[in-house]
């Protein structure tokens, strides 16, 4: 018998739900805030010397609240140069909550916003079949990698359209998160279909080093409170539990023993930790930046 469960991305709105819950009850964008804050301006240091304009593109800029916080240093580091942002996001509703957030930002007067409503992989194609390649500064993929068929190939073309002094950017789950012990063990019984793929750190290392690409590499620690999954029935714990295994309504179409076996494998300390009476998923970050 086919199984019920499908995967979470056939559903965009409990998607985007599930995925709003996950920022509520995780330190993820704290943990970027605090990288963009501290470590960013060094790595943005040089990209734009002796340009009167800087190019920068977003892969995967969801609402743009990172993003926001990414032009902020770069219009620090390079006072009133003219920043052309360009943003690719195939979700409408994440383009219409940027375009709002920017309309509320002051002091974006230098900076000019294009959005394209597409994948990464649409966009490459667009720019080939109008035989376009732009060069960037800076591009950066915060948490998108998972949506990419072929990340060898989507990693080779965008680092393709760095400028000589530019960087690219890649966030996404460390090897030593829970993530990488969930996905490894039970990826195969998840309904990803060609909607997601899993890959951490330690992939993107991988590709890197086999390429013969420089890059530096910062870990940033993170987690996220999954207590409420170990309460039967509770909508938020069901909510969180779609989106650590990416399958719609998993609590009520999961096999019993496939249940049983994950919630049993998440309160592991390969997983998750115990404190002060709260169940914390291990969702550690990885940020690398690779040069051109």
């Amino acid at each position: 018998m086919a199984s019920p469960m499908r995967s979470l991305l056939t559903d965009p709105a409990r998607y985007l739900q599930a995925f709003r819950l996950f920022l509520t009850n995780s330190t993820e964008h704290q943990c970027m805030r605090e990288f963009v804050e501290r470590q960013l301006p060094a790595v943005i240091a040089s990209i734009g010397n002796g340009k009167s304009t800087i190019n920068i593109l977003s892969v995967g800029g969801g609402a743009g609240e990172i993003d926001l916080l990414i032009l902020s240093k770069l219009q620090a580091r390079y006072p009133g140069v003219t920043i052309n942002n360009d943003v690719i996001e195939p979700s409408a509703d994440q383009i219409f909550k940027y375009k709002e957030r920017v309309a509320e930002t002051s002091n974006l007067e230098n900076v000019k916003f294009t959005w394209h409503e597409e994948t990464a992989y649409e966009y490459e194609s667009r720019m080939n079949a109008e035989k376009k390649a732009k060069k960037w500064d800076f591009i950066h993929m915060i948490q998108m990698l998972y949506y990419e068929k072929d990340v060898p190939a989507t990693i080779r073309y965008f680092h393709s359209l760095l400028e000589a002094q530019a960087k690219l950017l890649i966030i996404l789950v460390s090897e030593t998160s829970g993530w990488e012990m969930l996905w490894k063990k039970y990826g195969s019984s998840f309904p990803l279909d060609d909607l997601c793929s899993y890959v951490s750190s330690a992939d993107i290392k991988r590709i890197l080093d086999s390429a013969g690409l420089k890059y530096q590499l910062y870990e940033l620690p993170s987690h996220m409170d999954i207590t409420s999954c170990f309460i039967e029935g509770n909508k938020d714990g069901e909510l969180l539990l779609d989106f650590l295994t990416e399958t719609c309504e998993f609590s009520k179409n999961a096999p019993p023993e496939l249940k049983h076996q994950v919630m049993e494998d998440l309160r592991k300390p390969e997983c998750s930790e115990k404190r002060d009476g709260k169940v914390l998923f291990n969702n550690n970050l990885s940020v690398i930046v690779i040069e051109p």
